[in-house]
């Protein structure tokens, strides 16, 4: 099964469902990222600083595909052009599972990536829309599922899934703290830059203490929680014994 997931910026991925990407790439799967931006505008760092960050991260994680779509930092606009960059990620990488963001968040970013992920979802099985990458037209293709993944702000109801992550959440912190430019990691980035909402010292305690709280609600020590876009079926509840 391939699976896409496709953020706004470098380290959205890693921050919000990385213990599921290493669990998925660990059983066999194919994971592909797709980034709208570079994250040229983070007030840490360079561009391309996190662009070898990101790949640092990614091996960490087992993703073997990591792509940007160029779009321009905190400008994502729900604009046709936006869209069928996403509808040509969508036809190249052919994906089962996308995860996406959650369709309300802090940086608004965020928030155009949900609705650009939906509508070129969508638009991507179409047969009568045509797109062409590296000078070949592709053929439609539309994801089996799309789930969201938690951010900063809670989703506006009871998440429909949790993954256990209790063994991989060391991948996942790792390959968090491979983005060192971005955290609170005096050991592995110096640097006089401004500090941020996410390189305060309590931060990364904050994605443990939040994955910890998901694993309550499921009985184990670590979780990472996803809303369904659409309705989630099974053909018997024997899935569930």
């Amino acid at each position: 099964m391939n699976v896409m997931v496709v953020s706004a910026h470098p380290d959205d991925a890693e921050l919000a469902c990385s213990g599921t990407v290493r669990r998925l790439t660990l059983d066999g799967h194919t994971v592909v990222f797709v980034e709208c931006t570079r994250g040229e505008l983070g007030t840490r760092g360079t561009p391309e600083l996190r662009l070898r960050e990101a790949a640092d991260a990614a091996a960490i994680l087992g993703v073997t595909v990591r792509e940007c779509l160029d779009m321009t930092d905190g400008a994502i606009m729900h604009t046709d052009e936006h869209i069928m960059k996403v509808v040509g990620a969508i036809r190249a990488h052919r994906p089962h599972l996308m995860l996406i963001p959650p369709p309300f968040e802090r940086h608004p970013d965020h928030e155009a990536v949900h609705r650009l992920a939906r509508a070129a979802a969508f638009k991507a099985g179409l047969a009568k829309v045509a797109s062409v990458r590296d000078g070949v037209e592709q053929q439609p293709h539309r994801p089996h599922r799309m789930l969201c993944f938690l951010q900063q702000y809670d989703f506006p109801r009871n998440p429909d899934v949790y993954v256990d992550i209790t063994d991989t959440f060391d991948a996942k912190m790792a390959s968090i703290k491979a983005f060192s430019s971005q955290f609170y990691l005096p050991d592995l980035y110096e640097s006089d830059e401004p500090s941020t909402f996410l390189s305060r010292p309590e931060f990364l305690h904050e994605i443990e203490a939040r994955a910890m709280y998901f694993g309550s609600r499921i009985g184990t020590r670590y979780a990472e929680a996803f809303m369904a876009v659409e309705p989630l079926a099974v053909a018997s509840l024997d899935v569930l014994l």
